[in-house]
């Protein structure tokens, strides 16, 4: 009876257990189906972000590369509202889109149709494609005055959005965005700076020296300007190249560039130190290199011709002179070439200058009696070798010893050379031209040229109320990236 009732047990356990393992069978494949899909959709999702990061670029570099901000006849600041964010106009946000769920709004429809075409497109991505689009809402707007340009520059702050999407069987959405500014910025930031992205870009030996002080708060010790061990920052969108102690900067060294070495056209090095010069605050990397635009020229242009000064000229025939005893005045005016000689003793009052070039030779004295004076320096018909503005044969001296009381501003490619004495104060901005200081003594300001050279031992003394007093606009720079997903 026994054995009758356990007839079919087998089977029912065969039945159970084909049971448990198509459960089993079922639920794997749910699984390995479920991590497929996960895998697609992760898969999808970068493929989506690529390709909103791609439109959130196409849209930057058109605002960067290829877009007018406003300020022009065309496209004037009285079209936008600024004093709130983001900036209105008509009454509504500034917007440029080409993103089909956000409306343009901005005054000019070229610059809409622009944007419009330079920030969508589509990628491919294998068996699927990613389409994306852009908008860019204006979120502030101001004018500043650039130092050396007769034209303000608009700087404006964007918040850009973009969008990468890819339909088919699972569809992905993925938006990132990021802000896109640009600020004013110190445009005499360091003691020193060399705009070449090269070799030999800066060079300092001999003794040659950086340090600083204030203008603003100028302590003298025995009738000289006492001078801080620090603060004496140099900078390059290349190589500095130094030698021999004592030549020492008192401060850091700034360049988009790396390393010490020696420095190369295929490997250009941030120091290359033949002599152990020191750096006392060692080197800070630059995110990418500074640019310092040229200076407006002078408008109009000075007269070429040569007017000769000497002790014994007169002023018969020169404009705005006045002299007494041996001493000659000059105010603001055009003057072509000077050239002080033959113990000339000319003073410089408050005004601007267009000059073609100036030259002290035979123990001239130029002096600033008061300030700011601006020298806008031509350079016209000037030989390859000939110096633009050379105070090596004489003697330049600002009694003040602010050096905003004398400013150079040169747009050429020229030769400047400078020699300093007790009293030279003053600011050159000349970012594409050649630098040299020779003479030792002291220089109190600050020089930004495309090549500077200090081989001849000069102390250049950076004054450090200059972080507040002139301005130029910075890079562009992203910031603030975020994304998500839909």
């Amino acid at each position: 009876m026994m054995k009758a009732r356990e007839r079919g047990v087998a089977l029912a356990f065969a039945m159970i257990m084909v049971l448990v393992l198509s459960v089993l069978a079922v639920s794997l494949m749910f699984v390995s189906q479920a991590e497929t899909w996960s895998s697609m959709n992760y898969r999808l999702m970068t493929q989506a972000r690529y390709g909103a990061e791609a439109g959130l670029n196409k849209a930057i570099n058109h605002l960067v590369h290829n877009y007018t901000p406003p300020g022009g006849v065309t496209d004037p600041l009285g079209n936008y509202n600024t004093t709130v964010s983001p900036v209105l106009a008509n009454g509504a946000p500034v917007i440029l889109s080409s993103n089909s769920s956000v409306t343009s709004n901005y005054p000019v429809s070229s610059a809409q149709d622009a944007f419009r075409t330079a920030s969508q497109g589509y990628l491919n991505a294998g068996p699927t494609g990613v389409s994306y689009n852009s908008y860019a809402t204006l979120l502030s707007m101001r004018q500043i005055a650039v130092y050396g340009s007769n034209t303000p520059a608009t700087i404006q702050t964007w918040l850009v959005t973009a969008d990468g999407n890819i339909t088919g069987i699972r569809d992905a959405q993925v938006e990132v965005s990021a802000i896109l500014e640009r600020q004013p910025i110190p445009v005499y930031a360091y003691a020193v700076f060399a705009t070449y992205p090269g070799c030999d870009a800066l060079g300092f030996s001999g003794g040659g020296t950086t340090d600083s002080f204030d203008s603003g708060n100028i302590e003298r010790l025995d009738g000289s300007v006492v001078t801080q061990a620090y603060g004496g920052n140099v900078g390059s969108n290349g190589n500095l190249q130094g030698s021999g102690r004592p030549t020492t900067i008192n401060g850091s060294l700034s360049t988009p560039r790396n390393g010490v070495g020696n420095c190369t056209t295929t490997t250009t090095t941030a120091l290359t130190d033949s002599g152990n010069m020191q750096v006392t605050g060692g080197m800070v990397e630059l995110p990418q290199a500074i640019d310092y635009p040229l200076p407006s020229p002078p408008n109009p242009m000075p007269p070429t011709s040569t007017l000769n000064l000497t002790v014994n000229s007169p002023c018969g025939g020169i404009p705005n002179c006045v002299k007494v005893g041996d001493r000659m005045t000059l105010g603001p005016g055009s003057y072509g070439n000077l050239n002080l000689t033959g113990q000339a003793d000319v003073h410089f009052t408050a005004g601007t200058y267009t000059i073609n070039s100036i030259t002290l030779t035979g123990n001239a004295t130029l002096t600033i009696d008061s300030g700011p004076v601006i020298l806008q320096v031509a350079g016209q018909n000037i030989g390859a070798n000939q110096a633009v503005i050379d105070f090596t044969g004489g003697t330049f001296a600002n009694p003040s010893m602010n050096p905003a009381n004398l400013q150079i501003q040169y747009a050429g490619s020229g030769l400047i050379k400078l020699a300093g004495s007790s009293a030279a104060a003053g600011l050159v901005y000349a970012p594409g031209a050649r630098i040299n200081f020779t003479g030792g003594a002291d220089w109190y300001g600050a020089v930004i040229g495309q090549f500077v050279d200090d081989s001849g031992g000069t102390a250049i003394h950076y004054d450090r109320s200059l972080q507040t007093g002139f301005f130029t606009v910075s890079n562009y720079m992203m910031s603030s990236f975020t994304w998500k997903k839909y």
